[in-house]
């Protein structure tokens, strides 16, 4: 049964159909090929989505285009400019940086592309960095808006495998701190070794006037994640402050944002959500599939073959999920993997809240990887440049990714010491 849903499904999206729709005709021709009632389709995608927890998903998509629309996006970048542009390859670490922090509020890889994108490859290439360079580095530090909390993915990926939120979110910490220091270091090698970008000085009371303008916008995350850790607010509760929040600050304090732009991004917010819920949606019957002929187990049995150190098992699934984001939506990927593999980490002693963090850092790794990788299209349509132009600029912060990964399944330690300090 398992097979025959996922050929399905894998055929219907190649010919273009939408992965959602994909999944749910997939799961219908299994159940009625295998004489199972249809029913449970209804009832699974109901109960699937009736989920307190989901709610944040829209806010902070919401959340993430109000900051577009607000000049918030702008003050980010300013301040990161004031704190690391005077450095050897400054842009390139205030791209990184900047993203750092737009995703502490947004959670969104594909809304700091569209936000900060045009902005930071306009600046990096007017001060001497070669244009596809500038839309690598804008592509890659993208991604660490999914790992870095109130990541969107981080949320879906702790509901698919029914682990805390806070706790998941606490644990992207270390990973995000870890990639952003060490695209910073691929950022500054690259820059010494062919002399891209120029130093430009920073007064101090330029500097301090920046920061100082952006404080409003740099309080985001503290307030957000802060009150998410210190037990004040559950994470669908701050993904509403952090909508109200960005509205107030947009509107009363920076004034680029206007009322009447409203209707429409909450349209647009309910548009881009649609597209990701329906896909959850449409995943639980799947699951209920997979659940029912023993899938798991199959799966668990084919892994353990090959290993039952945890390190090793964590490699293997990260070759998977690689290989599995590079040619499917994340979101699809997370909600249809974590039920079939999930079991065979517990297995093995692989603690979940690490699996989560895990999985969701190897699977992001597609978002800026062709042929599919949304990062990667939205990056050539802003950046006016082919796929094939960024993704070679790309490579050496692909394999930083990696390294990562590789340094997640060593040391654990790096997802479960941030969980016990804010959880």
């Amino acid at each position: 049964m398992s097979v025959m849903l996922l050929t399905i499904f894998f055929i219907l999206s190649l010919i273009g159909i939408p992965l959602a729709i994909s999944l749910g005709l997939a799961v219908v021709a299994t159940l009625v090929m295998f004489d199972l009632p249809l029913v449970v389709v209804a009832r699974l995608m109901y109960t699937s989505m009736n989920s307190f927890l989901l709610v944040a998903v829209p806010l902070f998509v919401l959340a993430g285009m109000v900051m577009e629309e607000g000049g918030v996006s702008d003050r980010i970048f300013d301040a990161a400019n004031s704190m690391v542009g005077r450095w050897r390859g400054g842009l390139g670490h205030v791209n990184i940086l900047a993203s750092m922090i737009f995703g502490g509020i947004s959670g969104s890889s594909v809304a700091d592309v569209g936000s900060l994108g045009p902005l930071e490859i306009k600046a990096m290439t007017a001060n001497g960095y070669p244009r596809p360079y500038a839309a690598a580095v804008t592509m890659v530090t993208s991604t660490l808006a999914s790992i870095v909390p109130p990541s969107i993915l981080m949320i879906i990926g702790a509901v698919a495998a029914e682990q805390s939120v806070g706790a998941v979110l606490a644990s992207g910490f270390g990973p995000a701190v870890i990639l952003m220091a060490i695209f910073m270091i691929v950022n500054y090698s690259l820059c010494v070794r062919y002399n891209y970008g120029q130093q430009i000085p920073v007064r101090l009371s330029e500097a301090l006037k920046s920061i100082g303008r952006a404080i409003p916008a740099l309080l985001s995350p503290i307030i957000i994640l802060g009150g998410i850790f210190l037990g004040f607010v559950t994470p669908t509760e701050a993904a509403a402050l952090a909508v109200i929040y960005t509205l107030l600050i947009g509107f009363f304090v920076y004034r680029k944002f206007r009322w009447k732009k409203l209707p429409y991004l909450i349209i647009r917010a309910g548009a881009t959500t649609g597209t990701i819920l329906l896909i959850a949606a449409t995943a639980a019957p799947a699951t209920y599939i997979f659940a029912i002929d023993k899938l798991p187990l199959k799966v668990s049995t084919i892994i353990l073959s090959f290993s039952q150190d945890p390190t090793i098992v964590l490699l293997l699934m990260g070759v998977v999920f690689i290989i599995v984001g590079m040619f499917m939506d994340i979101t699809a990927a997370l909600l249809v993997l974590t039920p079939v593999v999930f079991p065979t980490a517990s297995s093995v002693g692989i603690d979940p809240i690490h699996f989560v963090v895990f999985m969701v850092t190897a699977l992001s790794i597609g978002l800026s990887t062709p042929p599919v990788g949304v990062c990667l299209f939205a990056t050539s349509l802003i950046s006016n440049l082919t796929i094939e132009e960024i993704v070679k600029a790309a490579l050496p912060y692909y394999l930083a990714m990696l390294l990562l990964l590789i340094l997640l399944a060593m040391f654990p330690a790096i997802t479960l010491i941030p969980v016990k300090i804010l959880t």
